[in-house]
């Protein structure tokens, strides 16, 4: 299955404690570059979640956010910090003593003084956690493979398409070449009657001149090569197997624009001249669709 680099995945997971809400985008990269935003009470499962989300991509710029909201109030404890309020008391009856004022300290208003009493929250257990939190994840996984691969379908039947017009491209150069050849032939006899001013020509001194140009402009063997790169191509997106398939499609486009070069360079016709540039401008395209295949 052909996938893209490009995807967005949501889930969230609610229960009676807690929501975790997992979103999930990624661009295409030369490697898998994961990012990941979250509350630090996850920062723990950090290596975790990255080793779940390779099961859902192999290369991309992922970016994954997590967010957290707590339903439940088990987990807070009241802490009491006595010699901070032996402190606070201690300072006070000083107080008294310098200037003389009414000792009114309770202990409801020294439970008031900042940070005597605290309400912490509790760290929750890891295997309570990390079950939800890996569903979370998961879900949001599914669902961003699941667009990432409907993304790769979409892709490769355009590159198929792309495939069809290149080899009406190659058809018609491979039909043209000797035509091109022929009609030198002619202008090169007409050309010298006209200098020589007579009907006899020495056929084999044509002959020979003519095979030059052939030779000069052969494409045979760049037409035979890119050929055989748009039938490994074709059989890359369509065999199912995804393993590294981003990376050789990019040799390959790479290297039929190599041999489509070398076709418009050797050309000496208008027609052919226009087929490789047509040529060219598909494999273009197709280089910038296969940037975006995992």
């Amino acid at each position: 299955m052909i996938k893209s680099m490009t995807g967005f995945g949501r889930f969230e997971a609610v229960d009676e404690k807690h929501k975790i809400v997992t979103e999930i985008k990624s661009v295409n990269h030369r490697y898998l570059d994961l990012t990941i935003k979250m509350p630090r009470r996850f920062n723990r499962f950090e290596a975790r979640i990255r080793t779940l989300m390779k099961e859902f991509a192999g290369r991309g710029k992922v970016d994954i956010f997590l967010s957290y909201e707590d339903y439940s109030d088990d987990n807070l404890v009241l802490h009491y910090n006595e010699n901070l309020a032996s402190e606070y008391l201690q300072y006070c009856r000083k107080m008294r003593d310098t200037f003389g004022v009414t000792d009114d300290v309770t202990a409801s208003r020294l439970a008031s003084f900042p940070d005597v009493l605290t309400m912490e929250q509790q760290e929750e257990d890891e295997s309570t956690v990390w079950p939800a939190l890996e569903a979370a994840i998961r879900g949001a996984g599914e669902a961003f493979a699941s667009q990432r691969a409907e993304e790769g379908q979409r892709l490769a039947e355009d590159i198929l398409g792309k495939l069809a017009n290149m080899e009406e491209e190659v058809s018609f150069i491979e039909a043209r070449s000797p035509q091109v050849v022929e009609e030198y032939r002619q202008r090169l006899s007409e050309k010298v009657r006209e200098l020589l001013e007579s009907a006899t020509v020495d056929e084999s001194r044509l002959m020979t001149e003519v095979a030059i140009f052939a030779d000069k402009t052969c494409v045979d063997e760049e037409t035979v090569r890119l050929r055989s790169h748009i039938h490994e191509m074709r059989k890359t997106l369509t065999d199912g197997n995804p393993e590294g398939i981003g990376r050789k499609l990019d040799f390959l486009a790479q290297e039929m624009n190599r041999e489509a070069n070398t076709t418009l360079s050797k050309c000496n016709d208008m027609d052919i001249s226009g087929a490789a540039i047509s040529l060219k401008t598909e494999i273009e395209k197709i280089r910038e669709q296969v940037q975006n295949i995992e």
